[in-house]
């Protein structure tokens, strides 16, 4: 009863938590407009709000790649083929079909004579409170469609890959990748995928900003929308490894002959974790092209299956923390804070030697290099921030009050 008691305790003050970051994250990205000749930091499109944006949408992928390698012991390597395919399916389904046919220009119009964006509107209007509703929903939908295709091939894919073990799961995962980026960037493809070329014109983060009659932007909500997406979709995940179905992945990692005398379906499992892993990394993917106003297949390389790979490696394998920390570490070093090492600086006629573009990556390459060899279990290892843990660290690091002197007598 008491155990109850306590998880019920730990649960609300998660939920009010979440409510209060996602309150400051609203508050943070209007704070330029309520206090007028704030430094530049807070301006709407600083490096600071970048990395909040791309934080909140890779911190998504790497829990649904943690999901799979840390949970499940399942070694693959096919984020970036399942991001992609989230991709094109949120932007193929949201681009209104107006702008179709400047998209498809090269191949006069798509193929695809349907969008999301005018199913809405066409239902609840296109202006005010509806056309708010229409946005919502349509991209609300194009992110589920954009999981469910990625959960599809998932599946189809699945029933050869997941047979195999380790580095070969791993390389046929990168394969599968691979295949997918050359095929939609094949010209016969091009009335669906846009060949080679970028789709652009879907609904991006900055659409969800609110505006006035004469198109002022009043409140800002480009940062809270990929917050809020990912915050449910971690929470989701967190549910299942604390679900049976997640004590089961552990398992399987853990030991697999013991696992399947325990009467735990390996096959079934195995699949379970790869679908839903793939579902997230669909929605991870959608939410990457809204972050880059484009979805454009060349840019879904192994390079990008790798980084996330690293930013699971640097939080701890097997922590969902752990990868939500290590990602908003990563992107800000790689996008904010090492970024004055890639320009040329100069002490009156003296130039600072190797200060130039692209030494921040060789730095940050080091900088990495250092975490995995002196933290090989990463930031959190198999652990979890708790309240009763983040608690104790502040206790840890109070300062004992050195006890009064004593008064001598007389």
């Amino acid at each position: 009863m008491l155990k109850q008691k306590t998880n019920h305790q730990g649960s609300f003050a998660a939920v009010i938590a979440i409510a209060v970051l996602l309150g400051l994250i609203v508050l943070l990205e209007n704070l330029s407009d309520l206090i007028p000749g704030l430094p530049a930091i807070f301006a709407p499109t600083s490096q600071l709000f970048t990395v909040l944006k791309k934080g909140a949408v890779y911190s998504l992928l790497a829990v649904s790649m943690n999901l799979l390698n840390g949970f499940t012991g399942l070694f693959s390597l096919g984020q970036a083929g399942f991001m992609l395919l989230g991709a094109y399916t949120y932007a193929i389904l949201t681009v209104p079909m107006a702008a179709k046919d400047q998209v498809y220009y090269l191949y006069g119009g798509s193929a695809v004579k349907f969008s999301l964006m005018d199913l809405f509107q066409g239902i609840f209007g296109n202006a005010g409170f509806g056309g708010g509703v229409s946005l919502i929903l349509a991209v609300l939908v194009g992110l589920i469609l954009a999981g469910l295709v990625a959960a599809l091939f998932a599946a189809l894919i699945g029933m050869p890959v997941l047979r195999l073990k380790s580095d070969y799961l791993a390389i046929a995962t990168l394969g599968f990748a691979e295949i997918l980026r050359a095929i939609f960037q094949w010209q016969t493809l091009g009335p669906i995928t846009n060949g080679a070329n970028m789709i652009k014109n879907f609904p991006t983060f900055s659409d969800f900003n609110i505006k006035n009659a004469s198109g002022e932007v009043v409140l800002r909500l480009s940062t809270f929308v990929p917050f809020l997406v990912s915050i449910v979709c971690i929470t989701l995940i967190v549910l299942l490894i604390h679900s049976s179905y997640g004590r089961a992945f552990k398992a399987i990692r853990d030991d697999e002959v013991a696992a399947e005398a325990m009467g735990i379906s390996l096959f079934k499992h195995k699949m379970l974790s790869f679908v839903i892993s793939s579902f997230f990394a669909g929605v991870g993917g959608g939410l990457f092209a809204m972050y880059v106003a484009n979805a454009q297949a060349k840019a879904f390389t192994s390079t990008m299956t790798y980084e996330i790979l690293l930013i699971v490696v640097i939080g701890g394998i097997g922590s969902i923390s752990g990868s939500v920390i290590g990602t908003f570490l990563y992107v800000a070093c790689s996008e904010w804070w090492l970024r004055f090492l890639d320009r040329e600086t100069y002490i009156g006629s003296f130039k600072v030697p190797l200060l130039r573009s692209g030494f921040r990556m060789v730095v940050f390459s080091v900088v990495i290099m250092i975490i995995v060899l002196f933290f090989s279990k990463g930031i959190m290892g198999e652990k979890e921030l708790s309240w009763k843990g983040i608690g104790g660290l502040l206790q840890k690091l109070k300062r004992k009050k050195p006890a009064p002197a004593a008064e001598k007598e007389d």
